[in-house]
């Protein structure tokens, strides 16, 4: 007899993979079928999504779970990371590759596009932190300085719309990613029209914006011959990533902060409505689309991409080292000196080991020479900023935090979840590694009344994982 599976297709920062996901009494069993890299694509004018290779890997994924004889596929859902979005004429024709986040374009209109709204301004019609990247800017360059884009474009999708466009026909704007974007309205959940009025832009390119757990549609009858399947129904379900993972997250009350740890750090809580203040802004805080009409109420912070870093330093210096040799090293440092991990010094530097080291020496007067004493300052950095964070969400919210939620690959660094715990004083619990992909399963299952309720989701989630 065969099992009902669901599939979860998410797109990383850096790599892309399939999970089957198959509902067996009060636990979730996952199983990775296909996986690739996500690599952007630097050509010379600019960086792009190589997105017609990851469709075909996708389809690849389909065909392989298509030949199974032990599975029927019920739906399909897809995310991805956030802000990048791609856009079609008339005739739903691609007119321009999807360009990357990391591509520095906008950087050529922030000022032009601030004398029109400004920070501020921006920030309380959407809620939204800046970010140079942030879909309003990629809209605003690409219709002022692109005139195939200015005359022919008609609609515009996101990635993971893009991804569910191709597999079914259907055109639409999830909710979650298009509430990254600053375009929508925090409290409506629709395109927010003062901003366009305000640049002078018309947004009838948007389409129609849809909850997390809508059914879009089906596989079109090519893709149904190409991978052998039938007219499998593809969900709409938290299409960012983050929202997927906090779906993902078995949040138990309104006592708790989620920690969604890899390369850059999400740190959050679930709220029932967006809090658009000026004070929120200051601290940096976003209010970004959840599922199940939730908030995530956020924080974008550096993350593992510090120890990443000084891994890469001492490679390319010729010492291999790996992780588990920069947990040891810093367990045994006797220093407990911490870096700003929001100072730009830290984002994209030649060096992070020599920038750390630069760092401490100007704030603190020590030479750091030992890699222990190199990583424990990134550590104590990052605990720090977290501890900060949450303090921050205590006072804006009134709300007291006892308990953060870590989920991610990062739980697999046991040191740095200690160390959150002895920082932050407040109960730490771990899991599930791949919250996204669960968070994902979730809400088709959802979708196709397999459960009620995402705390029904969450429950099983719990019982799935240690």
């Amino acid at each position: 007899m065969k099992k009902e599976g669901y599939l979860a297709v998410d797109f990383g920062a850096s790599s892309g993979r399939l999970i089957l996901g198959v509902l067996e009494g009060n636990k979730i069993s996952t199983e990775e079928i296909h996986r690739f890299s996500n690599d952007p694509v630097k050509t010379n004018d600019g960086w792009y999504w190589d997105y017609l290779r990851l469709f075909h890997e996708l389809k690849k994924g389909l065909i392989k779970v298509s030949q199974r004889d032990d599975i029927e596929v019920k739906s399909i859902g897809i995310d991805t990371w956030g802000v990048d979005i791609c856009w079609l004429d008339e005739a739903d024709k691609i007119i321009s590759s999807p360009m990357h986040y990391r591509d520095s374009r906008t950087t050529t209109i922030m000022e032009e596009f601030e004398e029109k709204l400004d920070e501020q301004q921006l920030y309380m019609l959407t809620g939204i932190k800046k970010m140079d990247f942030n879909t309003i800017y990629q809209i605003y360059h690409d219709i002022t300085r692109n005139n195939v884009i200015k005359e022919h474009a008609k609609s515009m999708l996101f990635m993971p719309d893009l991804f569910g466009f191709l597999l079914t026909g259907e055109k639409y704007n999830e909710y979650s990613i298009a509430s990254t974007g600053a375009i929508l309205d925090p409290f409506n959940k629709q395109p927010n029209n003062k901003i366009f009025e305000k640049l002078g832009i018309n947004n009838n390119f948007i389409n129609k914006v849809v909850e997390p757990g809508t059914v879009i549609g089906t596989l079109t009858k090519k893709v149904q011959e190409e991978t052998g399947l039938g007219e499998i129904p593809v969900v709409a379900v938290g299409s960012h990533d983050t929202a997927s993972a906090v779906g993902g997250t078995p949040l138990q009350g309104d006592d708790e902060a989620f920690l969604i740890c890899g390369t850059w750090c999400i740190m959050g809580m679930e709220l029932d409505e967006a809090i658009v203040t000026k004070e929120a802004m200051a601290y940096g805080f976003s209010n970004e689309g959840g599922v199940e009409n939730k908030i995530r109420f956020v924080k974008n912070i550096n993350g593992l991409w510090l120890i990443q870093q000084i891994r890469k330093s001492y490679i390319d210096k010729g010492i291999n080292i790996e992780y588990p040799d920069i947990i040891d090293a810093v367990s045994k440092s006797k220093h407990d000196y911490k870096i700003d991990v929001e100072d730009q010094r830290f984002m994209a530097p030649i060096d992070m080991t020599e920038e750390i080291k630069g760092y401490c020496n100007e704030e603190y007067g020590v030479e750091l020479d030992e890699l222990g004493d190199v990583a424990r300052a990134a550590y104590n950095g990052l605990a720090y900023h977290y501890k900060e964070t949450v303090e921050g969400f205590e006072k804006i919210t009134g709300k007291v935090i006892n308990t953060i939620r870590m989920v991610g690959g990062g739980i697999q660094d046991k040191f740095l979840c200690s160390h959150v715990e002895k920082t932050l004083k407040r109960q730490v619990i771990t899991g599930p590694k791949e919250a996204s992909c669960f968070g994902n399963l979730v809400m088709q299952m959802k979708a196709m009344d397999k459960i009620k309720t995402l705390d029904e989701g969450r429950k099983i989630i719990s019982n799935t994982i240690e």
